[in-house]
């Protein structure tokens, strides 16, 4: 069984490193991927290696040419027969468990969000002047402003959707910080892919990032770049995150981003005979997109009365279409773990609708799916994800603000099925209830370039900006050459 090697070590003897093998895939199916884990004397050589390279190179590019460089990157990997498309299309599968065909076109859809036009749209959302990440300008209030990237970024990435990563890399070239990244066990493929792609492309471009991985909790080796690093990306879950954020120096920024939760609204407009099979359908995909393990996923629709179709009626739609999707793209494997999980909601589920009236459960006979729908008005619940969602009726789509109110702290993503009248009342309700993204429904999975993640900038958040006031100006002109 050949053996894959994965992260990106610049200028380091891959001899003198320690590689620890992790196995995916099935009885029929295994794949060995080799991940390299470094001492904490290693990864402070390699943090000082990347950041200097940083310095020399990185930092002195032009952002036209940094997104040229991208765009370079992702179009060969949007050639399905370019070797690193290959390789992702054939491990990418077999590591995370999700269906081929469903990975090879959500990579394609992904991926051309960081094409040049996208990347501009990137560096547009946060910066009114890109060239503020070039050279000194002017500013409005007078004087002139520089964005300045990190000197050091770590990235502590989540591998619950395939090449995840491929957001906060970007992210951190844009703003011109070199960074080191620490692979998820759950997907460790794609930085390290990306990363020597991009090296093969600008060598010393490659030499300012590099991709490890550790274990879990190996609190040595996060210390070692936790010391080092000006700032720290993670994404995670929230009590891992809190750990991390507590073990992160004062003087250090720390960008979180720990679990959300999503969900739909479908209001009567939506609710016509020639268009709700559409909106079921639109639904379903988003469930089935990597088996709701997104935070931008839904795990309930609230479907509004007074349509030409019911609630009840838009349930047993959305139950056919998850059983058309399951033909087409089947669920990946299960642990027991989430066996277990899926195993437990849909029982409390069905053990509802045999006790209460206003219930009823649809699901596959082998588990695959399964839809829950309730007549009465129910608070936002999360789903054991893996393709199980609630529908609940309501009597206006108002009705849901005060079922999700009380989970401002997690919400995310609302996708909508609306009319253009009532599109912007849901905006201004829900956008004071704490969403963050308003979407179409079956575009919730994918949001666009630019998108403001959980509500905040993707690069603002990472750089400093270092002002000349007019003071400084102004009394430079007093020692100048030409002063009479």
């Amino acid at each position: 069984m050949a053996v894959n090697r994965a992260g990106f070590l610049p200028g380091v003897e891959q001899s003198d490193v320690a590689w620890r093998r992790l196995t995916f895939g099935t009885a029929h199916q295994r794949i060995d991927i080799e991940v390299p884990q470094l001492t904490p004397a290693q990864l402070a050589m390699l943090a000082q290696r990347v950041r200097t390279a940083g310095f020399a190179y990185l930092r002195q590019l032009p952002l036209a040419q940094i997104i040229a460089t991208i765009d370079e990157a992702v179009a060969k990997l949007l050639e399905r027969n370019n070797p690193y498309r290959r390789e992702a299309d054939a491990l990418l599968p077999a590591i995370t468990g999700y269906d081929a065909q469903m990975v090879r076109l959500g990579l394609t859809q992904y991926l051309k969000t960081f094409r040049a036009p996208q990347l501009r749209k990137f560096v547009a959302e946060d910066f009114s002047d890109p060239l503020v990440l070039d050279h000194f300008q002017p500013m409005r209030k007078g004087g002139y402003a520089r964005a300045y990237g990190p000197a050091l970024l770590l990235q502590i990435w989540a591998g619950n959707v395939p090449a995840l990563s491929l957001w906060s890399l970007v992210c951190a070239l844009l703003v011109k910080a070199p960074s080191i990244g620490k692979l998820a066990s759950a997907e460790p493929l794609f930085a390290g892919l990306f990363a020597r792609l991009l090296a093969d492309i600008d060598p010393k471009l490659g030499e300012c990032l590099a991709v490890v991985w550790w274990e879990g909790g190996d609190e040595a080796r996060e210390a070692a770049l936790l010391e080092r690093a000006d700032v720290v990306l993670a994404y995670g879950g929230n009590a891992s995150l809190e750990s991390l954020r507590a073990r992160t120096p004062i003087t250090t920024r720390c960008l979180a981003y720990g679990h959300k939760v999503s969900f739909g609204v479908v209001t009567r407009s939506a609710l016509k005979p020639d268009k709700a099979w559409s909106v079921a359908h639109d639904a379903a995909y988003d469930i089935i997109r990597y088996d709701q393990q997104g935070c931008y996923s839904p795990h309930v629709f609230f479907v509004e009365r007074g349509g030409r179709v019911s609630p009840r009626e838009m349930a047993a739609y959305l139950a056919s279409e998850l059983a058309a999707f399951e033909k087409k793209y089947p669920r990946r494997a299960l642990s027991m773990s989430e066996s277990g999980a899926l195993a437990a909601w849909r029982n409390t589920e069905q053990t509802r609708a045999l006790t209460a009236t206003g219930r009823a459960v649809v699901a596959d006979e082998l588990g695959a799916w399964a839809v829950s729908f309730t007549d009465s008005l129910e608070a936002l619940s999360a789903s054991a994800l893996d393709r199980t969602v609630k529908v609940i009726a309501v009597e206006r789509w108002t009705d849901v603000l005060e079922q999700v109110a009380p989970f401002r702290a997690v919400l995310q993503t609302v996708g909508v099925a609306a009319s253009p009248e009532e599109l912007f009342d849901m905006a201004e309700a829900f956008g004071r209830t704490g969403v963050t993204r308003i979407s179409a429904v079956g575009h919730m999975t994918a949001p666009e370039a630019g998108w403001h993640h959980d509500g905040r900038f993707n690069l603002l958040d990472l750089v400093t900006i270092t002002e000349v006031e007019s003071s400084a100006e102004s009394a430079a002109e007093s020692f100048a050459s030409y002063v009479d």
